[in-house]
């Protein structure tokens, strides 16, 4: 039952969060087809999409506070879950990014992935059940409309059972001219995952999940045996931006490189053991040729500024992440990064996961009349490394990749060990696979043989 009703919010406040729906509910058959973001709009503001970026709204705790897994489950269910992990000595979780469909054409490849994870969900017993989604971003196209998150959101994710997290992407993000004042892409954005309470909002529909109440666009997020960095990294179709640091982008302040630098001081200060990943929208590496090879790279390019001053706050406070996560290139791409840090060689892997449902693209285009050359697993990409980078990697390796199918990371934690799985979903729900696993060692910052 509802604990109280707020006079501004049009549904009533719960005392305990809803994750799905009491019972499974087959998969939508309709979509709004009449999308007024969608091609003539779209290419309206295809230049825009090169200049304009948003302000970053300030979380609402302090930069080194965290946002518990336990208080997003409800003072109720959070402590047995916390503690079923903690027994199970280990944590699962899934993520993936671009899920959204922008037109009914795409709306089934964005079910089949959603169905997928609720199935992987549901069937794998206690001890092995994913505990959360910890979606990167472009939640809904084309640009974040209100209207469209009961179809994209919460009619594909109805019987998920667990919490979903989000950092926006830049279809979250960027403002259409001419959107009326309170109807900006974060404002929503923010009203569905950044709730101070867990409320139905008016997008829900007459579904059930109450918004997500983590504190911010951008936030820490506390759970046995991981530490996840989300960071917003704006609205631009290239590159991802997180501050102003480099002085080209104005309208956008520096309070994320403050949080970043708060968040890596408290697990320095704690001695933290567990797995620590940071998330951005934006891929700090995504594929292109090298120089003189044929072909051109895919729809989205590297943010090489934007891993730059990443990397200049790690330096500072001693601390590297053990894997980076992000979309927004509509593929799965898995780099190996190894350089040295501090007295140590360290293994990172950057890995992209874009294909949550939105689409598959190439990571290499044909130009100029020329094929597409397609690289090899495990191919040296030094040269995607930027000049001006604050770390210099003694290497680059593209391991893995997979530019045709639509998929998800199943990640696996425990006190020894992070594994990020990348799982293939097809055309039917019930066919999936896992292609790609990666293994660190959480104590070495190394990778192991899976």
């Amino acid at each position: 039952m509802p604990a109280k009703q707020n006079a501004k919010l049009p549904q009533p406040i719960f005392h305990e969060p809803i994750f799905s729906e009491e019972d499974a509910t087959p998969s939508p058959t309709g979509f709004e087809t009449k999308h007024p973001s969608d091609t003539k709009t779209y290419n309206e503001v295809e230049k825009l999409l090169k200049k304009d970026v948003v302000e970053i709204p300030k979380s609402r705790i302090a930069d080194g506070d965290l946002f518990s897994l336990q208080d997003a489950y409800g003072s109720n269910h959070g402590p047995k879950v916390v503690q079923k992990i903690q027994s199970a000595k280990k944590v699962i979780f899934h993520a993936f990014g671009d899920s959204g469909a922008s037109n009914v054409r795409k709306y089934s490849n964005e079910l089949h992935v959603s169905d997928q994870v609720t199935l992987d969900c549901n069937q794998s017993d206690e001890a092995n059940r994913p505990a959360f989604l910890f979606h990167l971003g472009d939640v809904v196209y084309n640009f974040g409309e209100s209207q469209y998150y009961y179809d994209q959101f919460y009619e594909p994710f109805r019987n998920y059972p667990a919490p979903i997290f989000a950092i926006p992407g830049n279809h979250d993000s960027f403002i259409v001219p001419g959107t009326p004042k309170g109807k900006e892409p974060l404002t929503t954005f923010q009203r569905n995952f950044c709730a101070k309470d867990p409320v139905i909002t008016p997008e829900a529909g007459s579904l059930h999940r109450t918004a997500m109440t983590q504190p911010g666009v951008y936030f820490a997020l506390d759970a046995p045996f991981v530490r996840i960095i989300g960071l917003f990294s704006n609205s631009l179709e290239d590159p991802g931006v997180i501050s102003n640091k480099e002085g080209k982008w104005p309208g956008i302040n520096d309070r994320q490189l403050k949080f970043l630098s708060a968040q890596l001081k408290r697990i320095k200060k704690e001695n933290y053991k567990g797995a620590v990943l940071l998330a951005t929208h934006h891929p700090p590496y995504s594929y292109s040729p090298a120089p003189k090879k044929a072909g051109t790279g895919g729809n989205h390019g590297c943010s090489a500024i934007m891993l730059k001053q990443i990397d200049e706050i790690c330096l500072q406070e001693g601390i590297y992440p053990h894997a980076f996560l992000a979309a927004h290139a509509h593929n799965y791409q898995r780099y190996t990064r190894t350089m040295k840090f501090g007295k140590s060689e360290i293994d990172v892997p950057f890995i992209v996961c874009g294909d949550g449902g939105h689409n598959v693209n190439p990571l290499v285009r044909a130009s100029k009349g020329h094929p597409a050359e397609e690289p090899h697993p495990g191919s040296s990409v030094d040269y995607m490394e930027s000049n001006h980078a604050a770390i210099t990697a003694k290497q680059l390796l593209l391991e893995k990749y997979d530019d045709t199918n639509y998929g998800y990371l199943r990640i696996h934690i425990d006190k020894e060990q992070l594994r990020i799985g990348f799982h293939q979903v097809g055309a039917s729900t019930l066919a999936q696979s896992r292609y790609d696993m990666v293994t660190v060692d959480l104590a070495e910052h190394v990778m192991v043989s899976n």
